[in-house]
This record gives structure tokens, sequence and C-alpha cells, in this order.
């Protein structure tokens, strides 16, 4: 397959891709479920779990999938142009993280937060070490260390970005339940990425590289926040034209500074979110920073977004869970991550002095996987550290915890209740 072809075939790809999305979030959408659930759920649909069910040799046709040979591999250009989608995405939550109200309530969220990384990560490790020892769910090269820290951090990991989506989505922008949730949520998967960090250089044999991600890691945060944002603050003007509008050279500037934040993230062996995501949060707020969203938030949140989940939809077989055995490893995998995540959060908020109804909500809040799971997931998998039946079993944990999320949320906490009861405290 040549280059020409590759490209008719991959503008035929994104037309079936973006065509699915918006039918399933039409769908999604009489259920509450925000557009970016509904293309987590797409992205599985289109892959060997539905699609290849139904009609495996279209599946096969249209989304070929062979590594072994470039020329019949979707990954090989899918992968790339998903990677970009996301890190627009990140840096778009990034340029809306209000880091000032995060600040006012930082002892609330990180009491939230360490009880939300705390609880799953001890029950994730000790399932993970179970899986290891009895289930045959990871290959042999993993040791029982590597699979109850890859476990642990998995359960650990919040939807931030998604998490971020439904705060706007539920009108909880600003609001405190809306501020410690995000606030907790950034926290918690820092840290699980860290994990992560520790697991790959485990893998690898190289213990060096966790200690270059993560110093790596805290000095580009200190960077940003010490260097880089009071520098783009005082040559704001770099941003602008005449009339104080975002300029042409100012989302181009914006753009460069994204890519060199994920760049880096990257080649440290973080994900390209975190540089992205920080980058966001460094742009000079105001006509600037809302002028960046305005330009690239429809082309990223419509266009390129769903490649990522069709990326992971492509690696889900859902299919290879077809033993009873299997599918209660799956049910195991989901009530230690409900119960690690939704109760511990819950409670640690409670303690911390939020009413019941806002506790109850920033748990549900914080339980939501999304995103950042099939993130960490596909990095688990693309490294050889968790099987393809694993991988199934942390999917549909992801999308039914991120399914939870809006109805238990209208169920135990109203977003203009909260709203209404919160904004005297902001």
């Amino acid at each position: 397959m040549n280059n020409l072809n590759l490209a008719i075939q991959f503008f035929f790809q994104l037309a079936v891709i973006l065509g699915a999305c918006r039918i399933v979030g039409l769908i999604a959408k009489r259920f509450g479920q925000p557009q970016v659930v509904a293309e987590m759920i797409a992205g599985v649909l289109l892959g060997p779990s539905l699609f290849g069910l139904l009609a495996p040799q279209w599946q096969e046709s249209l989304f070929p999938w062979d590594p072994k040979q470039s020329s019949r591999d979707t990954s090989a250009y899918l992968f790339p142009v998903s990677q970009l989608g996301l890190a627009l995405y990140m840096f778009i939550v990034g340029l809306e993280f209000r880091v000032d109200i995060v600040r006012k309530h930082l002892k609330s969220s990180i009491a939230v937060s360490a009880s939300g990384m705390l609880a799953p990560f001890i029950l994730g490790g000790a399932l993970g070490y179970l899986l290891h020892r009895f289930g045959g769910l990871f290959p042999q090269k993993t040791s029982a260390l590597e699979a109850s820290l890859f476990l642990g951090a998995s359960m650990c990991i919040t939807a931030f970005p998604m998490l971020a989506r439904i705060i706007h989505f539920k009108g909880l922008n600003g609001t405190l339940m809306g501020t410690v949730a995000i606030g907790a949520g950034a926290i918690d998967d820092a840290v699980a990425w860290c994990l992560l960090a520790l697991v790959l250089a485990s893998f690898d044999s190289d213990m060096s590289q966790a200690l270059r991600s993560i110093g790596g890691g805290l000095g580009f945060v200190l960077l940003v926040t010490m260097l880089l944002r009071p520098i783009l603050e005082r040559f704001r003007g770099l941003f602008v034209d005449p009339a104080g509008k975002l300029s042409e050279s100012g989302l181009v500037l914006a753009l460069m500074l994204m890519s060199l934040g994920a760049w880096f993230t990257d080649s440290i062996h973080l994900h390209a979110v975190f540089g992205a995501f920080l980058v966001g949060t460094s742009i000079p707020r105001g006509e600037i920073h809302s002028g960046v969203i305005d330009r690239i938030q429809p082309l990223t949140v419509a266009l390129l977004l769903p490649l990522f989940f069709t990326y992971s939809g492509l690696n889900t077989r859902i299919g290879l869970l077809n033993q009873f055995w299997l599918l209660g490893i799956c049910l195991a995998i989901l009530v230690v991550a409900v119960l690690g995540k939704w109760a511990a959060c819950s409670l640690a908020a409670w303690l911390s002095g939020l009413s019941t109804r806002e506790a109850m909500g920033i748990g549900v809040l914080m339980n939501a996987r999304g995103l950042m799971e099939l993130i960490i997931i596909n990095k688990g998998l693309e490294r050889g550290i968790i099987s393809y039946e694993l991988f199934a079993c942390l999917v549909i944990m992801a999308i039914v915890t991120t399914l939870m999320a809006s109805p238990l949320f209208d169920r135990f906490c109203h977003a203009k209740d909260s709203q209404r009861q919160t904004h005297n405290k902001l």
C-alpha cells in the first residue's frame, strides 16, 4: 500500500470514526452522558469487540492491524495522530485550569487525593499480586512486583481530563466540589504516572530511568511554575496584536511551547499529556488563553480526540473474556476500583469538612477512570507488561466507572444545588 492509498484509507477511516462517535453521542446524550464518554464507547465498538465480531472482514479491511507489515498497519499513522489530539486536549485542560482556586482549597484536595491514591493502590496491588500468581493474566517476563505496582497505579488513576469535562458539563466550574475534585485528580494522576515510571524502569532493569522520569518531572513543574509562567506573563505582548487580541504568531508560539512540553515529558518517559497540560497552565490568562482555546478546541475535540479512543478500541478484544473465571476477574477489578476510589475519596472529603452531599459527589467524580486509564493501560500493553485479556478487563472497568459518574452524581448531588451551596464558600 503506497502513500496515496494510505491517505485514502485514513480519510475513509476518519469519516467512519467521526460518524460513529456522533451517533453514539446522540444516544449517550439521552442518558445524560457527555460526548467524550460516548467516544470511549464508540472506540471500543469500532474495534474487534463488536464491529470485528459482526463483520470481521469489513473491520479488517477498514482497520488493518498488522505491526509486522507497515503497509497494512493502521497503528503506524493512527497512533501519532491520536497522540497529537491527546496532547492538544490536555493543553486545553491546562488552559482552563484554575490554579488560584486549587491553591485556595489545597488542603482538601490533598486529603482527597491521598485517600484516593492509598486505598486503591493497596487494593489494586494486592489484586495484581493474586492475578500474577494465580490468574495468568501477566506475561512471564512481568514480575509479581511489577504486576502489583502496575495494577495499583491503574487503580489510582483518575480521568483527569475527562473529570474536567464532566465538571464543565455539570456546571461545577469554580465551585468547591469541582475545585477539590480537579485538584485531587491532578495530584493523583501525577503520582500514578510516577508509579508507572517505576514499573517501566524495573521492566527495563534500569532504575536510573525512574529517577530521571520522576526527577525530570518535578524539575519541569518547577521550571514551568517558577520561570516559564512569569516570563510569559511579562512578555504577553508576544501573543497579541495591536488590538490586544491573540495574534496568529501568538497562537503559533503557544502551540510551539505545548509541543516542546509534550516532547520533554515524553522524552523522560512520562507521558506527553503532562507536558502539554503544564504548559497550558502557564499561558497568560485573559484574552490570550481564551483566544487559544477558541482557536484549537473545536477541531481538537471534534476531530482529533476521537482518534485516540478508536486507537484504544482497536486494541480491545472483549471477546477474549470468554470464560466465567475471566468475567469474574473483570467484576473483581471493577469492585476493587469502585471501593478503593469512591469510598475512600468520599470519606476523606467528609472528614475534611465538606457536607455529605459534596463528599459523595467528589467520590463519584474521582471514581471515573476514563481517558487517563486508557493511556496508562495502552502503555502497559505496548510494553508487554499486561496481556490482552487483562487489557480488556481494564478497558471495561474504565468505561463502566466513567459511565457511572454522571447518573450517580445526579442521584447524590444535583449540580445546581451544589452551586448554590458552595458559591459563598469560594
